[in-house]
């Protein structure tokens, strides 16, 4: 039955996969026609084609035709070739000054992003996560109830003063350690951590990625207003009621409500190093052993290699050692390609009920304990870990076929957790493309998990195993230039990016990180979404785009209350957001929420605010890079995320607009 029923859910998602290509092209049709009425009805040509450009932005966000960086690298592009082809686009000009297409990589907005990776990476280098989950422990106990508001106060702090996404990816392993020693499920901490998190970005003006642009976009949009409607930039703690009103919410929402709205699933007791036969088989319905097999010189099985007989027979060779060889081990000298030879033996990783099957069909000898493996497989120094695909990971859309996991990162992928699914070996797991919060279950040795959780395209759940040494005597120099970076934003008239910088490069100075560590630490898919995406807002503003369109909302809302037309523009940034980037609906929304509230008699720098904070209101579907990152540890299915996402979502806007209009 066991196997029927993953047979069943492989066709399932075949014919899953069919249908989203179906929809791709119903849906691209339907843009095609949506876009060639709007254009039909816009007063100019050149707010004709910016439309255009509007909607075909939209359509490669939504369905992902291609990487969300990609499309914004695409269209930045496209923007730029109009210089070329404007006599033949009915234009007088390009949609943007070549001259000033690459501006936004140089702009305030970019470069406080890239130093505030830095100096979250800086933090996190000096070890003070483990002190922060031994100090949650010691306070909170194994009390839900404490532990949640912990965790997300901690959390939603830190989120104000680096990007969420970084921060969420920092408690990650906190959270599974403290899973493992208290017995609280993730799936319980998980989510209240990760909306925290995104909840944090709202109480700075650095804490997400909309917030550092703000400023800029209403920079951008005072160039096409008269003098007496020009708008002030806002100040780096502006927000800072909104943001906390929203953090405290949030935690009374999950203490109040959270035995409700979250998954109660058996507490991940063995979450830790060890990969726990108990945590695996209560969390992923999976039952492995390390067990060591002698291959007799006879046995049918001499000569063949891994790739043939692993899938076949739904095990992992995870060590050999031969007569007269040294011992190889899944540690990058595994390949798919390695024979077997004779009088070896084996690592063999699997389940009983399949090393049953094996051993019998190749006549093997399974050795009571481990022998020849007792050091090399030994808990000490290998085992299973859990692994998440962050969004941003160069391999999303590869296989780990494709990049060659085990010879290239050392470890061997034993299971691949998806959508609330576990897949093993034998069901193709390793042609499957990764898709961002994807979990893999692998074996590997902790001095290989090691240098994994320097590389940007993992993020490492497993905590608790024996790991290289972090640079504890560095805490006080990471403190002094996070100190310093904090005074210069606060109390000088220093640009932004320049006092964030000092304390990056203070990092990197001081050797808290060495310089490549600072440059993996950069989400630069997130760079270059940015830098990209702001010629096209740019061109919004100036073609007088946002203008129309504003005119076009207010024909519909504009009798009503200001309040009414605001809290609408809420609602279009928190329905823009969960279908594309944060960073994307902010650079759309903002000028058009300018416009309409100059239409409307309203404050714009409020309304653009009011489009900064409903971006980051995406907790209905996992389609934010944190939602992304919890999905797969957590165990959460998409129901998981609208039940407790729906009341939160309904929850922010109402503590926003109440705030916002009770401060300005």
């Amino acid at each position: 039955m066991s196997r029927l029923s993953r047979i069943l859910r492989v066709r399932l998602r075949k014919v899953r996969l069919r249908k989203l290509r179906s929809t791709k092209w119903i849906f691209g049709i339907l843009f095609i026609a949506f876009g060639w009425w709007v254009v039909d009805h816009t007063p100019t040509t050149e707010i004709a084609w910016v439309t255009g450009f509007l909607i075909f932005t939209i359509y490669l966000f939504v369905f992902e035709i291609v990487n969300v960086d990609e499309a914004a690298i695409t269209i930045m592009v496209m923007l730029g070739v109009t210089s070329l082809l404007a006599p033949q686009m009915g234009l007088e000009q390009g949609l943007v000054d070549t001259a000033h297409l690459f501006d936004g990589f140089a702009s305030n907005a970019v470069m406080s992003i890239i130093a505030v990776m830095v100096i979250g990476a800086g933090l996190d280098k000096t070890g003070m996560m483990s002190k922060v989950a031994g100090f949650i422990l010691k306070v909170g106990g194994s009390s839900e109830t404490r532990v949640v508001p912990i965790i997300s106060g901690t959390v939603g702090i830190i989120s104000s003063f680096m990007q969420n996404v970084g921060a969420a990816a920092l408690f990650l392993p906190v959270v599974s350690r403290i899973s493992s020693r208290s017995g609280l499920p993730m799936s319980r901490l998980l989510m209240p951590m990760g909306f925290t998190a995104i909840l944090g970005g709202t109480i700075t003006m650095v804490g997400s990625s909309p917030l550092i642009l703000l400023n800029d976009l209403i920079l951008t949009s005072n160039v096409a207003l008269p003098p007496e409607q020009q708008m002030q930039t806002w100040d780096m703690f502006s927000v800072t009621p909104i943001g906390l009103a929203l953090i405290t919410a949030g935690i009374l929402y999950f203490v109040l409500a959270g035995r409700f709205v979250l998954p109660a699933t058996s507490p991940d007791a063995a979450a830790g190093g060890q990969g726990g036969t108990k945590h695996l088989e209560d969390v992923y319905g999976i039952d492995y052993m390390v067990f060591e097999v002698q291959v007799p010189e006879k046995s049918p099985l001499v000569g063949q290699v891994l790739d043939e007989i692993e899938h076949a027979n739904k095990i992992r060779v995870i060590a050999i050692k031969s007569v007269g060889a040294g011992m190889r081990s899944s540690q990058g000298d595994i390949s798919r390609e390695v024979e077997i030879p004779p009088n070896s033996a084996l690592g063999i990783l699997c389940s009983p009920e399949h090393l049953r099957d094996f051993v019998d069909a190749y006549g093997l000898e399974i050795q009571k304990g481990l022998r020849v493996f007792a050091e090399a497989l030994s808990s000490t120094h290998a085992g299973i870990a859990e692994i998440v695909i962050p969004p941003g990971s160069s391999l999303i859309g590869k296989s780990a076929r494709d990049v060659w996991m085990r010879k290239a990162y050392g470890i061997a992928v034993v299971a691949l957790h998806r959508d609330g699914e576990t897949l093993v070996e034998g069901e193709n797991i390793r042609d499957m493309p990764f898709e961002a919060g994807d979990t893999i279950l692998a074996h590997t040795t902790w001095r290989a998990l090691a240098h994994l959780e320097r590389d940007r395209n993992f993020v490492i759940v497993t905590a608790d195993y024996p790991q290289e040494e972090t640079r504890p005597n560095k805490v006080g120099w990471a403190a002094f230039f996070f100190s310093l970076a904090l005074f210069m934003v606060l109390f000088t008239d220093l640009r932004l990016s320049v006092a964030l910088m000092t304390g990056a490069i203070g990092m990197v100075i001081s050797g808290v990180l060495k310089i490549e560590e600072a440059y993996e630490s950069v989400s630069w898919g997130t760079v270059f979404l940015l830098a990209s995406l702001i010629p096209l807002g740019l061109a919004v503003e100036t073609s007088g785009t946002a203008k129309w369109i504003a005119e076009e909302t207010l024909k519909v809302v504009g009798d009503m209350p200001i309040w009414v037309i605001q809290a609408a523009v809420a609602v279009l940034g928190t329905f823009f957001t969960l279908v594309m980037s944060n960073v994307g609906a902010t650079v759309l929304l903002v000028p058009l929420a300018v416009n309409i509230a100059i239409g409307a008699g309203a404050n714009p720098a409020v309304f653009a605010l009011t489009v900064a904070l409903a971006t980051s209101n995406s907790f209905l579907i996992p389609t934010h890079q944190v939602n992304a990152l919890i999905k797969g540890p957590g165990g959460y299915g998409v129901p998981d995320f609208m039940r407790a996402g729906g009341l939160m979502t309904i929850l922010f806007i109402v503590v926003m607009l109440s705030m916002m209009n009770l401060i300005y």
